[in-house]
């Protein structure tokens, strides 16, 4: 019985330890697989915080038989670069012929994520001898980002991945994004990065009615709901567009002069956008 009566007021005190620090970060940030009192995990609260940090949003829209991702070209957080080169900055992967990755965050995150997306995509086809399906890459790499929340010597990918191709059985377009947390969900339009709120709220009123939307309306939506979220007018040495459509399914950017034919059609004001 002294056994017992001994575990137990060894159980206290550690409990009475751990409820002085209920109210602090600090206290679990030094054991960072542990859940805090509330039930979360501060680590993978600061990944959410660093995939804002980087100051990009993107946007992911799935029209009736295409579906199309918009990312900007933007190296680090405001002020810009006015010295960049803008063409030399892409957060566009292809991973195989027919399936593409966008990544939101830190930029070297995410190139590392897309270069071990296209090995584990190799292996995937050399093995069981047919392309890597969207879902299946996105439950990997949620998978990856999982095991990085349960151990101390891993650190969380400060990125967001957006999945885009067509599903081969099915015929149909497939939009799917992988978080730090080790989850994926598939959307009909999907937004991440600096303010992707703002952009999820557009791209909610604009798809309410969940319309059928055309190849050159899907890539509009996209383009809108990113300019609503930045309150700005891109140029299109500023954005870049990655598209996948049932009839020609092979992952492709866009070129500049099919952009800026998209941005025209556009045409964003300031009084469009409180009205949306």
């Amino acid at each position: 019985m002294p056994a017992v009566g001994g575990g137990g007021l060894s159980s206290g005190g550690s409990t009475r330890r751990l409820a002085r620090g209920n109210n602090t970060a600090p206290s679990y940030d030094r054991l960072v697989t542990l859940f805090s009192a509330g039930g979360r995990l501060y680590r993978v609260d600061y990944a959410w915080n660093a995939v804002r940090l980087a100051g990009v949003t993107s946007v992911g829209v799935r029209g009736a038989d295409s579906v199309c991702v918009v990312g900007q070209r933007r190296a680090r957080a405001p002020p810009k670069d006015k010295l960049l080169d803008t063409a030399s900055v892409s957060r566009l992967f292809p991973i195989t012929e027919r399936v593409g990755l966008l990544a939101t965050g830190i930029a070297g995150d995410g190139m590392t994520l897309a270069h071990e997306a296209r090995n584990q995509a190799a292996e995937f086809r050399f093995k069981w001898g047919y392309e890597m399906p969207p879902d299946i890459l996105a439950q990997w790499i949620a998978d990856r980002a999982q095991i990085c929340t349960q151990y101390v010597s891993k650190r969380p990918s400060g990125c967001v991945a957006m999945i885009l191709g067509i599903d081969d059985e099915k015929e149909t377009p497939q939009l799917f994004t992988c978080d730090p947390a080790g989850y994926f969900l598939g959307h009909k339009a999907a937004s991440a990065g600096h303010k992707d709120k703002e952009a999820v709220n557009f791209l909610e009123k604009k798809m309410e009615n969940n319309p059928s939307l055309s190849f050159p309306e899907t890539i509009q939506m996209a383009v809108s709901a990113l300019q609503f979220a930045q309150e700005e007018d891109h140029k299109a040495t500023e954005i870049e567009v990655g598209v996948v459509r049932k009839d020609d399914p092979i992952f492709r950017r866009l070129t500049l002069a099919e952009i800026d034919e998209h941005l025209k059609a556009t045409k964003p004001t300031l009084s469009s956008r409180a009205e949306g």
